[in-house]
């Protein structure tokens, strides 16, 4: 997979489950700093750069798959947001 569709499928993913989140807050806010992320990182071209900037959106897509995991475990009401 060419270094783009691994970057695009990483984005995708990492906002997939993002979405995951139960709470309103900690879902708006990974969903910002994702976007925010990939948006300040894209001018990059340094090969070495990109390849370890993909190796902390993987170390981060974990982070937001175990906190998925956690909070889905202590649920608490929608707030009036969401409603």
């Amino acid at each position: 997979m060419s270094s783009k569709g691994k970057i695009l499928s990483l984005y995708k993913l990492m906002l997939r489950e993002s979405q995951k989140f139960t709470s309103y807050n900690y879902r708006e806010y990974a969903r910002r700093r994702i976007r925010d992320g990939f948006r300040d990182n894209k001018a990059l071209s340094d090969s070495q750069t990109i390849e370890n900037q993909i190796k902390y959106a993987n170390d981060n897509l974990q982070i937001i798959q175990r906190q998925a995991l956690i909070g889905d475990l202590y649920k608490t009401d929608k707030l009036v947001i969401e409603k």
